[in-house]
């Protein structure tokens, strides 16, 4: 596993260098938008927010009788602005994946003709609708599913010595359904809904390192949420057209 993990995160190396030589920028322009319009909408949402959060649990707790300038008030601020980002960060990334799908598919399929020395593949036609759907339902699977992992791992965070691990823990969950979402721009070409889940899970360690880069990449002011989608998905279409079965291969060079 280790070792696919760093396979994931070098693939990242030469990423940047792959995007300029195949003219790939341009098609990057829509889900730089959409990343952040989706992060300065969950920026505003936490600042705005997080008085109210206060407000409710005081209200539930009259006897408190905390008033804003209270320092209890402020800590009690603070850590629901915090917890709305944490939220916030999860839902982000599913986000501007799902709605990006129509426009990184063209980009994984450019880099994967490049690989492959095959300008035309045999794969699924699919049309931007239907790219769009796939990505909502990868991504809606992978939500559901990291925010049930999510729970009980914020609840043995509470638990001495054990907890120290929670938060590494909770770091590669987010870091597995990151690359999963960007391997899948490949992955809609060649396999079914299921197929692909199966495909993914069968090399955790890509997703894994894939998604680490991905999520140090939004603790990056700015240049995180500009440059996250155009790296992380040019580096997993490389790996991933890297670990299609050889038949598929087999398949576009007998076109």
């Amino acid at each position: 596993m280790l070792n696919t993990i760093v396979s994931g995160i070098k693939a990242y190396f030469g990423a940047f260098s792959l995007i300029s030589k195949l003219n790939l920028w341009k098609y990057f322009a829509v889900p730089i938008l959409i990343s952040v319009f989706t992060a300065v909408s969950i920026g505003v949402s936490a600042y705005g927010f997080s008085d109210n959060i206060v407000d409710f649990i005081t209200s539930l707790f009259p006897s408190w009788n905390l008033e804003v300038n209270s320092w209890m008030f402020k800590i009690l601020e603070f850590i629901s602005g915090l917890f709305i980002l944490a939220v916030g960060l999860i839902l982000y990334k599913h986000m501007i994946m799902a709605l990006s799908a129509p426009f990184m598919s063209p980009v994984s399929e450019k880099i994967e003709s490049h690989l492959t020395g095959v300008e035309k593949s045999q794969h699924r036609n699919t049309s931007f609708n239907e790219q769009l759907w796939r990505g909502v339902r990868i991504n809606a699977r992978n939500l559901c599913l990291e925010l049930l992992l999510t729970l009980p791992i914020l609840i043995i965070s509470f638990i001495p010595i054990i907890g120290i691990f929670s938060s590494v823990l909770l770091f590669l969950v987010q870091a597995y359904y990151a690359g999963f979402g960007n391997m899948d721009y490949t992955l809609e070409r060649h396999f079914k809904y299921s197929e692909s889940i199966t495909f993914v899970k069968q090399h955790r360690g890509i997703a894994i390192g894939n998604g680490i880069i991905f999520i140090l990449f939004l603790l990056v002011p700015v240049f995180g949420i500009i440059f996250v989608l155009p790296l992380s998905v040019t580096a997993a279409s490389i790996t991933t057209v890297n670990l299609l079965p050889k038949q598929h291969k087999l398949d576009k060079h007998d076109l």
